[in-house]
């Protein structure tokens, strides 16, 4: 079957090129380039997929596909969630499963499973995949069904997820970060973890293009937010520990363990008190500390914001201890969930 395609050379002029689009007359030709494409790939990050489409779990990275006609892929309909995978153990399984499935009845996608079989689902996956440390990746969407906006025409809700190989290690190092100017999402769209994800792209890419490692978003009324897909934490002079209130952001479930575990620095007198309440810009440039908070860091030390020096402009020693206390609790706490590999 021949296809022309368009394209506009270099000095502006329209040239037409003829190509050969091949047609591939069987799932199974299809199949095998796809594997021919992935044989060529060193470093196989993705051990294990479920998909409710076909009903079980696949090990061959060619077939961890969604259909083009699902309106997670086509209109955005669709939630998703993660959890760190350290040794074996799946940590803050049930707060992210949790978070999930808030996400999924705000977005109106009833699951197709219980939370029990979806639980069950995920460490089922993660055991078949034998991968020992990285994360697991899980969506719901409205479904395959058509290519309208509505999704009546979606008779079953999809539930997808995968594993994610990656030698985490604990951040130790500081960064920079920039002020956004990509608008914010509204709160009904930011206090639910969808996969409208556009605004959090662009506004990385601006921090990457302006030399900063990610960026922080500061609400209309001139309060902090968050970064594009991370919390953020100040240390005061007067050394409280502030995050910024969960009622216009994405509470995130490693900032609320945070909140929980730094109890123990006022004890010791290290911190004086562990606030989670608005924070206007100028108080937050005011902090002797500053730091990204998120799953895969889980802390990570600002140490330059929009260009000044973020108190001594080194890793704060504060920040290196909360940091301890969250990666301590992954690695040995309370919150991990065993995987049964065989």
């Amino acid at each position: 079957m021949d296809s022309s395609l368009d394209r506009e050379s270099v000095d502006g002029n329209s040239e037409q090129t003829e190509v050969k689009v091949r047609v591939f007359e069987s799932g199974s030709e299809v199949l095998e380039k796809l594997q021919e494409k992935w044989n060529r790939v060193n470093n196989k990050q993705y051990p294990a997929m479920y998909s409710s489409i076909f009903g079980g779990i696949t090990l061959d990275p060619a077939m961890m596909v969604i259909p083009i006609d699902d309106h997670m892929v086509h209109r955005g309909h669709g939630v998703f969630d993660t959890a760190m995978l350290l040794d074996g153990f799946l940590y803050e399984l049930d707060t992210h499963l949790d978070r999930f499935l808030r996400s999924a009845s705000k977005a109106k996608i009833d699951p197709p499973f219980p939370r029990g079989t979806l639980r069950s689902i995920l460490i089922q996956m993660t055991a078949a995949s034998k991968c020992k440390r990285g994360s697991i990746r899980y969506w719901l969407s409205a479904g395959p069904g058509d290519f309208l906006l509505s999704s009546k025409g979606c008779p079953q809700s999809a539930f997808y997820a995968v594993v994610i190989a990656d030698d985490y290690s604990q951040c130790k190092q500081g960064v920079k970060a920039v002020t956004s100017t990509v608008p914010m999402k509204p709160p009904v769209f930011a206090t639910v973890k969808n996969v409208n994800y556009l605004p959090n792209v662009l506004s990385i890419m601006e921090a990457e293009e302006r030399g900063a490692f990610a960026s922080i978003w500061v609400d209309e009324q001139g309060f902090i937010a968050e970064g594009p897909n991370v919390n953020v934490a100040f240390i005061t002079k007067d050394r409280d520990l502030v995050l910024p209130s969960f009622d216009k952001i994405l509470s995130g479930c490693t900032a609320k363990r945070l909140l929980v575990l730094a109890s123990k620095l006022i004890e010791t007198g290290h911190l004086r008190s562990v606030k989670n309440e608005s924070i206007t810009v100028a108080e937050a440039k005011e902090s002797v500390e500053m730091m990204y908070v998120g799953s895969g860091l889980p802390l990570l030390s600002i140490v330059e914001w929009d260009g000044v020096p973020v108190g001594d402009g080194q890793v704060g020693k504060l920040t290196l201890a909360l940091s301890d206390l969250l990666w301590d609790d992954m690695c040995s706490g309370p919150e991990r969930t065993p995987v049964p590999y065989e």
